[in-house]
């Protein structure tokens, strides 16, 4: 038999190429064999026998004979109506061990692609906030998934750094500011920006109130401090020199505390791209497609695309003063990426509320005639709800992130680390505090809505980061003992017998690769969450179960040793991929 290991699955699909010429292979339907019968896996048989025009019978035996005869007798197998069950013997639990203990396990080598990843582009004028984490947690563990099985990814933040969003808290600070700056005023860059966007809200309601008292008809156009943020956009468009320098300014006061933010998180990027640099290019584009009749102009000078053949509506594309929309900015950045890049795909992370703007940019993209488009994707994360009460913004009703992960830390501290000194405390509190974050975030599909519980999310016996980090220091832990009582040794292990609880970790163990090929299929991190889960929950009942080292039988100790250092080696880098940190001791 080959030296190098072949799953039962590969040998299958050379089976059929080899006794049936069947080429290609099509798809084959494994799972596991269902508890009633006798088996480990499961090749469900009445698809090939569609197929080859054969009885599943006759399909089975043939399969099963070869993949036995390539392996050395080390499985056996039994045909029930249209199911070859494979059974694994001792030796076959050994043969993949074995395999795991191999550095390249998990090496997939699948065909690499060239794939850009963005993901959280904030706006620059307030701080991240819990919708941010969810995004950035999101992109940075897919962008992970994806550069383990062998893709090479660019991962990229594009910040929206201009735009009349950006000239309300320029505004409101050139009214208001007095010169005050985040240092004078002590408050982190991001949050400094951010009261200034909040007092533009507060002066513009206030505004409008007085405009409705008098006239029940008033136009938004006409209410003073918007039309003087308009205004302050078209300076900022012609290079006025007073306004970019005040633009600047502030976005760099953004800029520094969206990086103590990140750094927190242990978020980072590749590329920082601002929508100031290629706005323009995008305004280029537009103008050239309605020299071409795609778009249409309407007697105030804007703008337009006529999407209601696809099932959309129209949509500005520049507004009838010249200034550019966000759609006008996507497109510029799409269609330079390409150009830059040369890039397999483009995965854009952005919430559900956007994904209308997707479908509209992606049919406006095909209408200018860039084939292209059909690598573009959307992933359509699910916003984040905290229990009413639990947790206190210091920005109105948006939970900002600095806020959420310090609430985090204190929950941390108070529950678990009363008697530790105060640089233990930092240290726990900050691994295990952010680790129950990502892991609640991340254990659910990147599509679904969640509800963020504090303390749930702590719980070292529920299904969350802090039981999987605490299951880690425990298998460290033993190793740790195992070399202080036992001695690695080249002991022969060719006679060992695995018991249920040995095989069952083995045979999870082994799905490792598949879970990640999966998962970067799916661009869903949820996969390997749910799955570093098991594997610990598998491992804990192997622990409860058994009695994993004794210095009186060295052999199987040694055996069981080499099974636990697998675990903690796909705990840990199953984790890692989560953008979780391990501690070896808890």
């Amino acid at each position: 038999m080959n030296e190098e290991f072949q799953s039962i699955e590969h040998i299958t699909k050379q089976s059929l190429s080899i006794l049936y010429r069947l080429e290609p292979c099509p798809r084959l339907n494994f799972q596991y064999t269902k508890k009633e019968y006798p088996g480990d896996i499961t090749l469900i048989l009445f698809p090939l026998s569609e197929k080859l025009k054969k009885p599943v019978e006759k399909i089975g035996k043939d399969i099963g004979n070869y993949v036995n005869s390539q392996l050395g007798d080390m499985i056996t197998f039994s045909i029930i109506g249209g199911f070859l069950n494979f059974i694994f013997k001792d030796s076959y639990y050994l043969h993949i061990l074995k395999r795991m203990l191999n550095k390249n396990f998990y090496n997939l080598k699948l065909p690499s692609k060239n794939i850009i990843v963005e993901y959280s582009s904030p706006n620059a004028n307030k701080p991240l906030h819990l919708g941010h984490i969810r995004n950035s947690l999101i992109g940075h563990s897919i962008s992970k998934i994806l550069k383990i099985v062998g893709h090479k990814i660019t991962k990229i933040q594009m910040i929206n750094d201009r735009g009349i969003h950006i000239c309300k808290s320029m505004i409101a600070w050139k009214k208001l500011g007095k010169g005050e700056t985040p240092n004078s005023s002590k408050m982190k860059g991001d949050h400094f920006v951010g009261k200034y966007y909040s007092l533009f809200d507060k002066i513009y309601d206030k505004e409008i109130h007085d405009f409705s008292q008098k006239n029940k008809d008033y136009n938004d156009q006409n209410i003073p401090i918007l039309k003087q943020a308009r205004i302050l956009l078209k300076k900022w468009e012609s290079g006025h020199h007073e306004t970019i320098s005040i633009w600047k300014k502030m976005n760099k006061w953004v800029y520094e505390g969206f990086k103590e933010t990140y750094k927190k998180l242990g978020i980072n990027f590749d590329k920082i791209e601002y929508e100031s640099h290629v706005y323009k290019f995008g305004k280029n584009i537009v103008k050239n497609g309605l020299k071409k009749g795609l778009f249409f102009k309407k007697k105030d000078g804007s703008i337009w695309v006529n999407l209601e053949k696809e099932g959309f509506d129209q949509k500005l594309l520049l507004r009838s003063d010249e200034t550019s929309v966000y759609i006008t900015q996507d497109i510029g950045t799409a269609v330079a990426r390409f150009k830059k890049y040369g890039i397999d795909r483009l995965i854009y992370i952005v919430g559900k509320e956007q994904d209308y703007h997707f479908q509209v940019l992606f049919s406006i993209l095909k209408r200018l005639g860039y084939i292209w488009v059909k690598k573009l994707s959307h992933l359509s994360y699910g916003m984040v709800d905290l229990l009413s009460g639990k947790m206190k913004s210091r920005m109105g009703n948006i939970i900002d992130a600095d806020s959420f992960i310090l609430e985090m830390y204190s929950i941390v501290k108070k529950k678990f680390f009363k008697n530790f000194s105060n640089m233990e405390k930092e240290k726990y509190s900050e691994v295990i505090g952010l680790g129950a974050i990502k892991y609640y975030f991340l254990q659910v599909d990147p599509r679904k809505r969640i509800l963020f519980h504090p303390e749930k999310s702590i719980d070292f016996k529920g299904k969350t980061g802090t039981y999987i980090q605490y299951t880690y220091s425990r298998i460290r832990s033993l190793e740790r003992n195992f070399l202080n009582l036992c001695s690695l040794n080249n002991e022969d292990w060719s006679n060992i017998k695995f018991d249920l609880y040995e095989k069952k970790m083995i045979k999870i163990l082994q799905k490792y690769p598949l879970i990640l090929k999966k998962s970067a299929m799916y661009l869903n991190p949820s996969l390997v969450a749910n799955y570093v889960y098991e594997v610990s929950k598998t491992f804990n009942h192997l622990y409860q179960n058994k009695r994993l080292i004794d210095p009186l039988r060295i052999i199987h100790s040694n055996i069981r040793i080499n099974i636990i250092h697998v675990t903690g080696n796909i705990l840990k880098s199953g984790m890692s991929l989560l953008g979780i940190k391990m501690l070896d001791r808890m």
